[in-house]
């Protein structure tokens, strides 16, 4: 049932991308391919540059937000790259030149900040600046917030969830005559250049996502047996198969193949151990034995 879902997921992840970017199936060489013409030599060059600064386990998250800047730019102009936020944040090709992220978003990298920004700003230019923002880790539907003055009942209102993401808070009287809103759930949407960032970060997988200018390519470094065989070993025995697996794990390239065909986080919980472990082994980190330690205590 989980892969199900998880192959769901994929079918509509590759039909958003083949309705935002023409691609049936993303690639990194496509992306930048597409991306090039519109954002020019130059910035194309520094997003690379901070994409090939992650780990290769978050490549494919950077390449995403690529993307997201990519529909975005085509539709808010290249403009959009040398304007300052509200006179207080600096203009995204600053952003692109130092790759800092800015609070609020430091939890983000300079490249998912950027997309944030950009989809919010397609959003707002196609259905207004929100009045609000609300969490909906809470499905809450009452009153979530204080309403502007001047509303009426039966108003609709937009209101801000996430990144790019909008649904509507329609304005109601009370029973005590007073006005309060109910969320229309059913308005729920996300402005393209959100859209074309998990569209592109689920059809694309986790790679291998090949860059130009790399060398040594980084996905032919060869990782060590004991670990690989561990890691293969726990997965065949919680239910992966050996075609998910493949016949082998020698190199980085060979294991971010396994980690995509595997499916891992539409499993039970335990394979957070697993995945940690395993993206451990591909980045090199020095915390892959303790990693291992977890896995066989689990």
């Amino acid at each position: 049932m989980r892969q199900a879902h998880a192959e769901d997921a994929r079918t509509e992840a590759r039909r958003v991308v083949r309705d935002l970017l023409g691609e049936e199936r993303p690639t990194a060489e496509t992306l930048i391919g597409d991306v090039r013409p519109v954002l020019g030599d130059d910035r194309t060059g520094r997003t690379l540059d901070l994409a090939l600064g992650a780990q290769l386990t978050r490549r494919s998250a950077e390449l995403a937000a690529i993307a997201a800047l990519l529909v975005g730019t085509r539709e808010l102009g290249e403009q959009w790259w040398g304007r300052s936020r509200g006179g207080k944040l600096p203009p995204p090709d600053e952003v692109v030149r130092t790759a800092v992220a800015i609070e609020p978003w430091t939890d983000l990298t300079a490249l998912e900040m950027l997309a944030a920004w950009i989809a919010d700003d397609a959003a707002d230019q196609l259905w207004g600046a929100p009045v609000a923002q609300v969490d909906l880790n809470s499905w809450q539907a009452e009153d979530r917030f204080e309403l502007p003055p001047d509303v009426r009942p039966g108003q609709r209102l937009v209101v801000h969830f996430d990144a790019g993401g909008r649904l509507d808070a329609v304005v109601a009287r009370r029973a005590d005559e007073e006005l309060g809103s109910n969320l229309d759930f059913h308005s729920l949407r996300y402005s393209r250049p959100a859209e074309a960032q998990w569209s592109w970060g689920v059809a694309a997988g986790l790679g291998p996502h090949r860059l130009p200018g790399e060398s040594p390519d980084p996905y032919a470094r060869e990782v060590p047996a004991g670990a690989a065989d561990v890691l293969r070993a726990w997965a065949m025995r919680h239910g992966a198969t050996r075609e998910q697996l493949g016949e082998s794990w020698r190199t980085v390239g060979d294991v971010v193949a396994a980690i995509e065909r595997v499916d891992w986080m539409w499993r039970s919980g335990e394979w957070f151990g697993w995945w940690r472990g395993a993206s451990a082994l591909v980045d090199d980190s020095a915390y892959l034995p303790y990693r291992l330690e977890e896995l066989a205590a689990g």
